[in-house]
């Protein structure tokens, strides 16, 4: 599956962004999906996913203030943040796997598909 992540931008802390991703070449419905994100210099940091059945689950960092949720009608994995914090300043990173499993949701290396990344920068 290929992936296409936009909705990045620049904000002012307290403020909301609506990061989206796009898949094609595959049924959407098959995969779990997930965002990462990545600062620099920094490792790359799960923030939230979503598997086939639309539990969601996040990291304590994000747990919240933002929303993932998906729409298999658009092949889309959305993620709304709220309350940003320049801590959240990052490249955001969405990405896919046919099959998860709980206890490494947050391990990047359980995904084997991956989108451009898209910018966030959160000003204070």
């Amino acid at each position: 599956v290929q992936l296409q992540a936009s909705g990045g931008g620049s904000v002012q802390a307290g403020g909301s962004l609506r990061l989206s991703c796009a898949a094609s070449g595959d049924t959407f419905s098959r995969y779990d999906m997930a965002w990462f994100r990545q600062a620099p210099g920094k490792e790359r940091e799960f923030v939230a996913a979503i598997r086939k059945n639309s539990i969601p689950y996040y990291s304590d960092s994000v747990k919240g203030r933002f929303t993932i949720s998906r729409d298999n009608a658009k092949s889309t994995v959305y993620l709304q943040m709220g309350s940003l914090k320049p801590e959240d300043t990052a490249v955001y990173y969405c990405a896919a796997s046919r099959s998860t499993i709980l206890s490494t949701l947050q391990y990047f290396r359980s995904y084997g598909s991956w989108g451009q990344g898209t910018q966030v920068t959160v000003s204070s």
